[in-house]
């Protein structure tokens, strides 16, 4: 297993690419999103839920391999690998989720991304197939000592609040929208967009040596926001998988949306994936408690035995990626870097202690 650590846009710097390396970090998970343009980064899991995570104007503007080569070189340079990139902007492909008039045209740019992707030599693509996205976390003192972390309290939101018009992910994409919400979306619907995606992309992502890797939903309610939820259950995984059976047909396998699930063993789960090789690289978190309530904790104190985990993973011969997605912010100068840090620390210790086990 490689230990690696998940830096957005504005994040790629000469600073954390040496903080990756002194924290015996290895590869890179990238964020491309522009999450917050536009809008107030405080408000990330506040109770202003409205406004969302900003808006995003990248419509036609795919993500070019200038672009991508310039990252790619810059972490190499660091004497690191870039392992994957984690999430699609809205903006590109709004439209293939909500099955509206741009689906075609968005594919294609789609298939152009993956071509590109397999050219810089990025192997990985996350992608979470939601319409509601990550919606209606709060934050809160629910780690260790009051370290801020976020949670889930569906008792405390209103579920079904509607998606506004020219939103999609928790992102606007198109700020002139009209008035009015998304119209409400069914399992069977959002199955059925799934299956055009992953029929049109997987192809061309096995031609370029790339695999998708899906996130669960989080969270992993019924629904939310009108539209059905994906893959709220482990099972459902296996559903995705089979849609379209290919190497390139991956998942992004999230340890803490996994045990939030109210049904399901975690375990089971890592086994029953990992034993097939369609796991692209792991988030590994810790939470207490599932839904309809959960709060994210220290890496070493919530309800997974991670070391557990680990076991799993290394006895099925998996040998790819695992980050520390989220983590409590600790109380110093550097809040993320602390926290980040001590997540990293343990998962490098546990890693070598599993892997000396044999």
């Amino acid at each position: 297993m490689k230990l690696g650590l998940g830096l957005y846009r504005a994040s790629l710097t000469e600073d954390n690419f040496q903080f990756a390396r002194q924290a015996g970090v290895t590869h890179l998970v990238v964020h491309l999103v522009d999450y917050f343009a536009g809008s107030n980064p405080s408000l990330a899991g506040s109770a202003d839920l409205e406004r969302g995570w900003g808006i995003t104007t990248n419509q036609d503007k795919p993500w070019s391999y200038d672009e991508l080569a310039g990252i790619q070189r810059a972490i190499q340079l660091h004497g690191l690998a870039w392992e994957a990139i984690e999430n699609l902007d809205p903006s590109h492909w709004y439209d293939v989720l909500l099955d509206g008039p741009q689906k075609g045209r968005q594919l294609e740019n789609l298939k152009l991304l993956l071509r590109t992707m397999g050219k810089v030599g990025i192997p990985v693509l996350g992608y979470n197939f939601s319409i509601a996205g990550v919606w209606g976390w709060t934050k809160g003192p629910f780690g260790r000592g009051g370290a801020v972390s976020v949670g889930f309290n569906a008792d405390k939101i209103e579920l079904d609040t509607p998606i506004p018009n020219g939103m999609v992910w928790n992102m606007t994409y198109d700020p002139t929208a009209p008035p009015g919400s998304v119209p409400r979306v069914s399992d069977e619907e959002l199955w059925q967009r799934l299956e055009d995606f992953l029929k049109a992309v997987v192809p061309v992502a096995e031609e370029c040596g790339v695999r998708l890797a899906a996130h669960p939903d989080d969270p992993p309610v019924d629904r939310l926001r009108g539209a059905a939820r994906l893959v709220n259950q482990p099972w459902k995984y296996q559903k995705l998988l089979d849609l379209v059976p290919s190497p390139s047909n991956g998942l992004e396998f999230c340890l803490g949306t996994m045990q939030e699930m109210r049904e399901g063993d975690l375990y089971a789960a890592v086994d029953r994936y990992s034993r097939q090789g369609r796991i692209g690289y792991v988030h590994a978190r810790n939470v207490r408690g599932k839904v309809p309530r959960y709060q994210e904790v220290f890496i070493d104190e919530g309800d997974i035995d991670m070391l557990r985990v680990l076991r799993i993973l290394h006895g099925n011969g998996y040998d790819g990626v695992v980050i520390p997605d989220h983590t409590p912010e600790m109380t110093c100068a550097a809040p993320w870097h602390a926290g980040m840090a001590f997540a990293l620390g343990y998962l490098r210790a546990a890693m070598q202690a599993v892997e000396r086990e044999g």
